[in-house]
């Protein structure tokens, strides 16, 4: 009887695999169990916001979700270890401390006399198409005797809700810098640290910057911008008490000399959750990069990450990321942020060091990009993960299935709603039916990963014209009148719901964990007179990740190929990882049936020199030069002796 009990449940696993559901149902005790996590930590994020507006609005706890965070563990825990770096530890105690002396520093730039009654002398809002992120008062309790502002430079006093942009690296500064940012009411723009030159100067113009900090070891390799900097009448600091130019002052000194009291929270508390707190750079689909929006709910979401990912407050986070990208900032800093836990921050990664490291300080969890794991090959299981800095969708791998990054459940779909359209790599455009909508990809089809914009998940699009957002919204994808965000990103769902990432799509190409924007690049080369067209695109390179960028050269009549002036006209004008690796010389560039330049094709073709016929580049970095690519020196790059 017992067993003619048992034989329905014994039968049951062979009724739904012929019916093609176990692949999916298998799986259903984890996206239970994520699902029932994600609520809890959206109700855990809600109760905090909900607290910090109910908190007194003088009080540190009043203000933007990372002052009543910081402040919060700062009471709450205020010796345990927030941050490690090299030598140094600081507790949160130490961290709020620094932090607010950053924050009296940078309200003496706008005026704030740091007293009982005191209010901003500089006048204006928060910026183009922005409200001011403060109150209509500035007083402050207990802050000390106060001192007049600062006069040198002859900037104009900074404005509540100016934007302040940072050119630091990974540092504790980096970190106290931008905490008293958000504090003093003030924006902040994370600035990529190889810009220089136009690139530079574009993201300092597009994200409307007032102010630039930056570290005192890149005065000089910036001393040929300082000219164009002034004129744009920023306010400069170095981050550091080496010999400065004229005109720039030592921050950290200024802020030495402040209390280090809380400052009131109204100073920073944001009139609405989606008002613009920070910019990110990003290289977008085309040209220059993007300033990116953050807003204050995103930052308040990425408290969640870690507690998303399983991770408690008694972990150690290693973060050897730079912090001008999301990945470093909000999901690592805000993130520990969010658990309360610890985090070894490192300026730069080490495969030689990172063994030692995680002995040395007890790391338990270990933020990465695809490129770091390379070295890292026999490292524990981790947590992989997908998102972007401007995106509104992320996916988590929570069942820890080998190469994925997420998961298709329909119960996480509920949560955070995606989906997976066809798409022309051709066009460069989704695949619609007879009605003008897309279509859902099959299993094991790449498709372009989107999600629906909606109030829970917005798109705040970049700083400047909204034409700069343009291709990042789809309109009628399911049904007429939707509109979804548009990630730029091919993923590939299998017949288990598992997400695993596929490829780009546009002009861009990703390459020492950057995304490198083809426009940006081909506009640099095109600049010189010799080139009359220029096609960049990106190659796959054995044993490495990503792609490395490829320029085809047509030269202009009768000029002859300069390597030498090329070399330096890339040097002076890309950042390192957007450097063409490979230059291939043809008599014409092949385009597609609509006139557009041929990149599929052509990417598919690679760099072998025994394939192709014309002749061949390949950039040495070692040496700092353009070197024919050889026979042998294809080999030495494929056995890893040629660096690029």
């Amino acid at each position: 009887m017992a067993a003619l009990l048992l034989l329905p449940l014994l039968l049951l696993p062979l009724l739904l695999l012929k019916l093609r559901l176990w692949p999916q149902l298998r799986w259903l005790a984890a996206d239970l169990a994520f699902s029932v996590r994600a609520l809890r930590c959206k109700r855990a994020l809600r109760a905090r916001a909900l607290a910090a507006a109910a908190a007194d609005p003088e009080g540190p706890e009043g203000g933007c979700s990372l002052a009543w965070r910081l402040a919060q563990l700062a009471r709450q825990r205020p010796a345990h270890t927030f941050l490690i770096h090299g030598a140094q530890r600081f507790s949160y105690a130490e961290a709020e401390r620094q932090s607010n002396r950053a924050a009296r520093a940078f309200l003496r730039a706008r005026g704030w006399d740091g007293g009982p009654g005191g209010g901003d002398s500089g006048a204006g809002g928060a910026g183009e198409g922005e409200r001011a992120v403060h109150g209509v008062r500035d007083s402050a309790a207990g802050s000390g005797a106060a001192r007049p502002v600062r006069e040198g430079d002859g900037a104009a006093p900074l404005a509540p809700g100016a934007i302040v942009a940072l050119l630091l690296p990974a540092c504790p500064e980096f970190l106290w810098l931008w905490f008293g940012l958000a504090k003093a009411g003030l924006r902040v723009a994370f600035v990529p640290t190889a810009l220089r030159r136009g690139p530079l100067l574009h993201c300092l113009r597009s994200c409307g910057a007032r102010a630039l900090v930056l570290a005192p070891e890149f005065l000089e390799s910036l001393e040929p911008d300082l000219p164009a900097l002034r004129a744009m009448g920023l306010h400069l600091w170095a981050a550091g008490s080496e010999t400065h130019p004229a005109g720039i002052t030592d921050f950290l000194a200024e802020a030495s000399a402040e209390v280090d009291g809380p400052v009131p929270g109204y100073l920073s508390a944001p009139q609405n959750i989606m008002d613009t707190c920070l910019y990110i750079f990003t290289s977008g689909t085309t040209g220059l990069p993007k300033a990116a929006r953050i807003s204050h709910l995103k930052v308040l979401q990425c408290q969640g990450f870690y507690q998303l990912c399983g991770a408690h407050q008694e972990d150690v986070i290693y973060l050897a990321l730079p912090l001008y990208h999301m990945s470093g900032s909000l999901l690592g800093i805000v993130g520990c942020l969010g658990i309360g836990a610890t985090v070894v921050l490192k300026s730069k990664f080490s495969a030689g060091q990172f063994w030692e490291d995680c002995q040395q300080h007890g790391v338990t969890v270990f933020q990465y990009i695809g490129e770091l794991c390379r070295y890292l090959v026999n490292q524990p299981p981790v947590l992989e993960t997908y998102g972007l800095t401007e995106g509104n969708v992320a996916t988590f791998n929570y069942t820890g299935q080998r190469g994925a990054v997420g998961r298709a459940s329909w119960l996480y779909k509920h949560v955070f709603p995606f989906s997976l359209i066809r798409y022309d790599v051709t066009t460069g455009e989704p695949i619609r039916n007879t009605q003008g909508l897309c279509v859902a990809t099959s299993p094991g089809e790449p498709g372009l990963l989107v999600a629906p914009v909606n109030q829970q998940s917005p798109f705040l699009g970049y700083a400047g014209g909204p034409e700069l957002a343009r291709g990042k919204l789809l309109k009628d994808v399911f049904q007429p009148g939707d509109v979804f965000f548009n990630t730029g990103d091919l993923l590939v769902c299998d017949d288990q719901g598992f997400l695993r990432f596929h490829d780009r799509t546009g002009d861009t190409f990703r390459w020492k964990g950057e995304n490198v924007a083809t426009t940006e690049v081909a506009e640099a080369l095109e600049a010189l007179d010799f080139l009359q067209e220029v096609n960049v695109y990106g190659v796959t390179v054995p044993g490495h990740e990503g792609r490395a960028g490829m320029a085809a050269l047509v030269l202009r009549p009768p000029h002859s190929l300069d390597l030498v002036q090329l070399y330096v006209r890339v040097s002076e004008n890309l950042p390192p990882y957007a450097r063409p690796r490979f230059l291939r010389l043809q008599e014409s560039l092949a385009t597609t049936e609509t006139f557009k330049q041929q990149k599929v094709r052509m990417a598919k073709e690679g760099f072998d020199p025994s394939v192709l016929s014309d002749p061949l580049y390949i950039l040495d970095q070692a040496g700092g030069a353009y070197l024919p690519l050889t026979p042998a020196r294809y080999s030495a790059l494929l056995a890893g002796d040629l660096r690029i």
